[in-house]
């Protein structure tokens, strides 16, 4: 049992764990500030445009026991519901962090562009090598006898 936990604490310690963990807080924070700007910001100002219409609340009532003008919760109480327009809603979350990861990966390849194309300066000799290169040069210049 010992032997399990210190092979357990090992694996979740190594780097790559801790970079996955990391990741995927930032990504849930993440999602929680595009799911924000999508319901919060865009759909009301696509609403707007479209004719005050609240993108969240729009559905097509699939049950009889369903009347239609109901809040898409009251609605999905009462029966089944076509629920487009949270549908839209979280489609265009999709769209906007699909969009950011593009951007993301793109300067990151640009970076890695940038890296690679930097040439590899290689060091100046140390004083050693300098002063065995000159005794080399110096011996090839003496005449053998």
């Amino acid at each position: 049992m010992m032997g399990m936990v210190k092979e357990f604490k090992e694996f979740a310690m190594r780097g790559n764990v801790m970079d996955l963990a990391i990741g995927i807080i930032i990504g849930a924070a993440f999602s929680a500030i595009v799911t924000s700007a999508v319901n919060d910001l865009f759909m009301p100002l696509v609403g707007k445009v479209v004719g005050d219409v609240d993108f969240s609340n729009l559905y097509v009532p699939l049950s009889d026991s369903v009347p239609s003008g109901l809040a898409l919760e009251e609605a999905r109480k009462l029966g089944a519901v076509f629920a487009w327009g949270n549908f839209v809603t979280v489609l265009l979350n999709f769209l906007i962090i699909a969009f950011i990861i593009f951007l993301i990966v793109k300067g990151m390849n640009r970076l890695m562009r940038k890296k690679a194309k930097a040439p590899d300066v290689p060091p100046a000799p140390t004083k050693e090598e300098v002063l065995l290169t000159e005794i080399r040069d110096a011996l090839r210049a003496t005449p053998v006898r």
